[in-house]
């Protein structure tokens, strides 16, 4: 029920035209001249008749303008920050500064009724370009096309999903920040469940500027997550990474690195709506995989991480990257070479790079709505706990995005993932699917996500719990499903939102495991997060 909802409602209401914006009075299209009401014959003049003044409305296109009529606007009289959450800034602009036809006529952001245009924020409508360019200067970090495209890493989300951040102008710098905090209360229900707050946190800035006929942009993101301890925070069936560096964390979900993304990336035009670009970072997130879920509107407002996330996203802070694509409108080809290692115990460091693993991404983006992806990559002896094994993931993921008006949107994604070890302990395929979707209405904000994942790990070397090596479970393949749901309500401060609220999750998991977990476990959280809204 969560996909058919998530998906054909969002679907359908596309068909649709865009609520509350009326077609003839969208600054793209022309509004005819309204006829002039003849005066009484008594009043008419016997000499040249009296020319009336032309009517406020937009002019007419010229023959040279393509079909669409979008004219050229003035953002000089926008602010400064913005939650952005453009209607279809691939829509509004053209494609390079050079293709905007020299017959159109600027139109003036005062003449338009900006009321009526859903998903926009009016102090600053960041998401509203000019070849793929907005009003501070930033543009797509790949190439001609509007950032509100890019995500984590190098990968894309649909150029229409909302973005919050402060953005400023700094000489030759366009500049960005984001981020969030969020103390979380969280109990994990059943036998192997604990309890615990904490928080997590992650902040990011962006600064970018021309150079030569090029775009040079650096980033920067960090965490204060090794404060919650090196074992993280209890999540049932969460497998992945170590806390001390000779046991795995087993329902536990291991803390990010401090040191997340730091990166520099070119891009430089090749021809017509065709770029180039290398993406290097030391850590980066290498060509693999669907946009992490902490970066992606349908993934970000729920505060646990997936039990995917080692399927799916896994290599997003990773320790020596570097990627070379093209982009070519809205398909891009890429392929990295990285460090096939997960982060280590040690999460303030900034370990060897090591560039021993690679991966190739294919990625579409069809309409401002949509952006699919499919990719396929070999990690080199991933887990440091059995350094003898390597991995192949392939993963498929595709994510719809629907502005449903100002500070109102719906995005859902829906990913697969599939590790294939070789060499080492682990001799199965396994296989994980997600299903996430978040519908901002204002102030309130409701979420879901529901997961099968294939587990092989939650038995035998373990960090917390009674098991040996000799359990008969040790090394079994289970095949698990978790479902979520909760909300938060969001309470404006300025530049920055208090988010309120909480969610509950719930279990299918086989026969021979309920011993173990219970026949049917409940987890829940409550939090209060902190961000920024711009």
């Amino acid at each position: 029920m969560l996909a058919a909802t998530a998906f054909t409602a969002p679907i359908a209401a596309d068909a649709q035209s865009m609520p509350g914006m009326d077609m003839g009075q969208h600054a793209g299209h022309a509004v005819p001249a309204p006829r002039a009401k003849p005066a009484p014959k008594a009043a008419r003049p016997a000499a040249k008749p009296r020319t009336l003044p032309a009517p406020r409305t937009a002019p007419k296109p010229a023959a040279s303008q393509p079909a669409t009529g979008h004219s050229t606007k003035d953002h000089s009289q926008a602010g400064g920050s913005a939650h952005v959450s453009p209607a279809s800034s691939a829509d509004m602009a053209p494609a390079t500064m050079a293709d905007a036809p020299v017959a159109s006529t600027p139109q003036n952001h005062g003449q338009i009724d900006q009321g009526s245009m859903p998903g926009m924020d009016h102090g600053a409508v960041a998401g509203m370009d000019h070849g793929g360019m907005d009003m501070h200067g930033i543009k797509g970090m790949l190439g001609g096309y509007s950032m509100m495209r890019d995500a984590s890493g190098t990968a894309w989300q649909p150029e229409s999903s909302p973005m919050w951040a402060i953005m400023g102008k700094h000489g030759d710098w366009s500049t960005m920040v984001h981020g969030f905090a969020t103390l979380v209360y969280d109990d994990q229900g059943g036998p192997r469940g604990d309890q615990k707050a904490f928080v997590a946190s992650m902040l990011m800035g962006m600064g970018q500027r021309e150079l030569g006929r090029g775009t040079l942009t650096l980033r920067a993101m960090g965490s204060l997550d090794p404060l919650m301890g090196k074992s993280g925070y209890p999540l049932l069936l969460a497998t992945g990474e170590t806390a001390d560096g000779r046991t795995e964390l087993v329902d536990r979900q291991h803390p990010h690195d401090a040191f997340m993304e730091l990166s520099a990336t070119f891009s430089h035009p090749l021809g017509r709506d065709l770029s180039g670009f290398v993406y290097l970072g030391l850590p980066g997130e290498p060509a693999l995989g669907p946009a992490t879920y902490m970066h992606r509107f349908s993934g970000m407002a729920n505060p646990e991480a997936p039990i995917s996330h080692h399927w799916l996203d896994s290599t997003h802070v990773t320790f020596g990257v570097a990627t070379a694509g093209i982009v070519h409108k809205g398909l891009k080809l890429e392929g990295s070479i990285f460090t096939g290692r997960e982060p280590d115990e040690n999460r303030w460091d900034i370990e060897r790079p090591r560039m021993d693993s690679w991966s190739v991404r294919a990625t579409v983006n069809p309409t401002a709505n949509l952006s699919a992806q499919v990719s396929h990559g070999f990690l080199h002896s991933p887990e440091g706990l059995h350094p003898d094994e390597d991995v192949r993931r392939t993963s498929a993921s595709i994510t719809w995005n629907l502005p449903l008006g100002q500070d109102r949107n719906w995005q859902s994604t829906f990913a697969w993932g599939r590790n294939d070890p070789s060499g080492g302990d682990h001799r199965h395929t396994t296989d994980a699917f997600l299903l996430d979707s978040a519908v901002q209405l204002g102030r309130w904000t409701v979420f879901g996500r529901a997961e099968n994942v294939d587990k092989d790990e939650l038995f035998g070397d373990e960090l917390f719990g009674d098991e040996h090596d000799d359990d008969m479970l040790a090394g079994r393949v289970f095949n698990v499903s978790k479902l979520s749901l909760g909300g938060y309500h969001s309470v404006p401060f300025g530049p920055v939102a208090l988010d309120l609220g909480g969610l509950v999750s719930k279990y299918d998991l086989p026969r021979d495991m309920q011993p173990r977990y219970g026949s049917d476990p409940t987890s829940f959280m409550l939090f209060t997060r902190l961000r920024i809204t711009g």
